[in-house]
């Protein structure tokens, strides 16, 4: 049995991380079904990490043009957004991770959560093709950094690397 335990100090955010990307690699090691993991991984973010509100995936069905929501942590979410729309959208359209300090500066967001005020969107990319995105939300203004983002861009890393062939 996996014990999700949160990160014994935050504020020193590379340990952090790296404790992060070593339970995932537990959590994830030898299981090939990349929904588990998705869940899994979205239940070790939400719960590990200090002052987030929604923690989770949005898959890119291939050959369509709009994200649907996959396994997360948090309030229910919108099912489908489009590509270029909203932060996450804008991740794929982009192909490159976004972080917004404010999410009502950033043009188009979309609300999901009223509660939201920060987030940070990393793209799942394999072979040159975006798979979906990682969307992390928080009830806090600026709560994600370029820590943050280069942690989390190693979590989606090992995520993605674990995806079956």
């Amino acid at each position: 049995m996996f014990d999700s335990t949160p990160i014994a100090n935050p504020a020193a955010k590379p340990a952090f991380y790296l404790e992060l990307d070593q339970q995932l690699a537990s959590l994830i090691e030898g299981e090939p079904d990349a929904i588990a993991n998705a869940a899994n991984m979205s239940a070790l973010l939400y719960h590990a990490m200090p002052e987030l509100n929604w923690a989770g995936f949005y898959f890119l069905p291939e050959g369509t043009d709009v994200l649907v929501v996959g396994p997360f942590q948090g309030k229910p979410a919108c099912v489908r957004i489009p590509i270029g729309k909203g932060v996450c959208g804008t991740a794929v359209a982009k192909r490159e991770t976004i972080l917004v300090p404010d999410v009502h500066a950033f043009p188009g967001h979309i609300a999901c959560d009223a509660a939201s005020q920060s987030e940070l969107v990393v793209p799942l990319i394999r072979d040159g093709r975006v798979l979906g995105v990682l969307d992390l939300d928080s009830p806090r203004a600026g709560r994600f950094d370029a820590d943050d983002q280069i942690g989390i861009e190693r979590l989606v890393a090992r995520y993605v690397a674990n995806l079956p062939a």
